[in-house]
């Protein structure tokens, strides 16, 4: 085993472990947070905008509530939206191309003029307005990004659909008689999950930029659920004084999406051939 496989393979590690860190903070978020009622929604005015301590390693917040058992509870809001949003998108996406790429002809000119109109507009302009125009909270949210998001998918899966469909292994199987669901299944979709799976990695922290900012604007969940991007807007007015407030829930932000970013590097080294280290002599 090379220096650069055993270094691949600890990244590896590391980053996966990381996210499952992360994963299991979301679900014992109860268990973990020392404060779980402040969470909620509870108040408690007679510890309001304590610095970080002993009985409160992050602070309270303006309304006395536990910021670092609202940052523990908020690993349940921000990163479930964005997964939701890329898992979705990805199915969406997936079928879409799978179908544009192998039929051709009319089918892939209908479906992907239908995706170059979502394309066509800013992600980020049709998420605001789609958000705007849908109940604020994590569904509409989910919709809003889904809307945008699922194009993406379905360009790189039509491309790689396209470049196997006419391959002969490909051709071979039509002679043998296998049906047009067989095929896509078995022999075309793996070609393209080593992409879709580095693609997906990588959204996922993109995806959970995005829903902060647009919790941030009020588009997002709203009070009291403790939502980092809303925990971050919320904090204005006391950052230069009461500055623990935002600044542990926009640190959660930044390493969850920091980790699903390195995890989309970890496997594109891994799974890509094009990116392999090269062995020095």
């Amino acid at each position: 085993m090379t220096r650069a496989t055993r270094g691949g393979r600890t990244a590896l590690v590391l980053v996966t472990g990381g996210v499952a860190l992360v994963v299991l903070v979301a679900l014992l978020a109860p268990v973990l947070a020392p404060y779980p009622a402040d969470a909620t929604g509870a108040t408690e005015t007679a510890r309001i905008l304590r610095p970080p301590s002993a009985a409160h390693w992050c602070g309270t917040d303006e309304l006395g509530r536990d910021v670092l058992s609202r940052v523990l509870y908020g690993a349940r809001v921000g990163p479930v939206v964005a997964v939701t949003v890329v898992t979705v998108s990805l199915l969406v996406g997936t079928a879409t191309g799978l179908v544009a790429g192998y039929f051709g002809g009319w089918i892939d000119e209908v479906l992907m003029r239908l995706t170059d109109v979502f394309l066509a507009v800013p992600a980020l302009l049709l998420a605001l307005a789609l958000a705007t125009v849908l109940t604020p909270g994590p569904v509409g949210l989910t919709v809003a990004l889904t809307v945008t998001w699922w194009p993406w998918y379905a360009r790189l899966v039509r491309g790689e659909t396209a470049s196997v469909a006419g391959r002969p292994y490909t051709e071979a199987c039509r002679a043998l008689g296998l049906g047009h669901r067989r095929i896509l299944l078995r022999h075309v979709l793996p070609n393209a999950s080593t992409p879709l799976l580095v693609q997906a990695s990588t959204d996922v922290g993109g995806v959970l930029l995005v829903t902060s900012a647009l919790s941030f604007l009020g588009l997002g969940p709203q009070p009291p659920t403790p939502d980092w991007g809303l925990m971050v807007e919320q904090s204005q007015n006391y950052f230069t004084t009461q500055w623990w407030i935002g600044t542990f829930p926009g640190l959660a932000i930044m390493l969850v999406a920091a980790l699903f970013f390195l995890l989309g590097d970890v496997l594109r080294d891994r799974l890509d051939p094009r990116h392999t280290p090269r062995i020095r002599p």
